[in-house]
């Protein structure tokens, strides 16, 4: 299979068209070899405008690689600058982080499935992605270790954004990240400023959610 012929179909067929004019976002994604990111058995599938599933572990749930329309739209909504210093929620096997590392100065990668995490440091020191560190820990406690990031990329749907992520956002900073689940979620910005945390709406969509961030349900007599 050519995966560059197909790379650059996705790019004109499945991203160009859903508005994505960033000249950064569409080079990346022209240049980061998706198949490289995905299960053995599903390379010759790895530019289908679908999700790919990567895990299906029962104690950390399954875990999606993002069709490329939303992951594009997302990405670009986050106007990521060469000189920001982005946590990517959620990295899976990888394949985001490599696509971020070409935006922005370096990247913090968490994973919270162990095998998800190996896999994803080693694909992405075999390809030379040398500016991303892949970390484990709780999806949604961020990483604060190396906090303030300038960007936060949460990687799939959740139905709260937690207050230690907000947190951990440099003045001037955003996260992105799809709020809701099913059809009913959007993908939104988060802009911290002067201590304060303000957000809007960007557009609508449905991507696989990511374990946990759930709203705590209360009962009611």
């Amino acid at each position: 299979m050519n995966f560059e012929a197909a790379r650059i179909k996705m790019v004109d067929n499945q991203i160009r068209t859903t508005d994505v004019t960033s000249h950064p976002v569409l080079s990346a994604f022209l240049s980061v070899p998706r198949e490289e990111f995905v299960p053995a058995g599903m390379k010759p599938l790895a530019y289908i405008d679908s999700d790919i599933e990567l895990a299906a572990d029962p104690a950390t749930g399954r875990r999606y690689l993002m069709e490329p329309s939303p992951l594009a739209k997302l990405l670009q909504l986050a106007s990521i600058s060469k000189t920001d210093k982005v946590l990517e929620i959620g990295c899976g096997t990888g394949y985001a982080s490599a696509i971020l590392s070409l935006l922005a100065a370096s990247v913090v990668a968490l994973e919270s499935d162990a095998t998800l995490a190996s896999e994803s440091t080693a694909t992405l020191a075999r390809l030379g992605y040398a500016n991303v560190s892949v970390v484990g820990g709780d999806l949604e406690k961020g990483h604060a270790t190396d906090a303030p990031y300038d960007v936060i990329f949460v990687h799939g749907a959740v139905e709260t954004i937690p207050a230690a992520l907000l947190s951990q956002l440099n003045d001037g900073g955003r996260l992105v990240a799809v709020v809701g689940l099913g059809n009913a979620s959007r993908a939104q910005l988060f802009l911290h400023e002067n201590g304060r945390t303000s957000e809007r709406l960007a557009f609508n969509t449905a991507v696989k959610p990511l374990p946990g961030f759930r709203i705590a349900r209360e009962f009611v007599f």
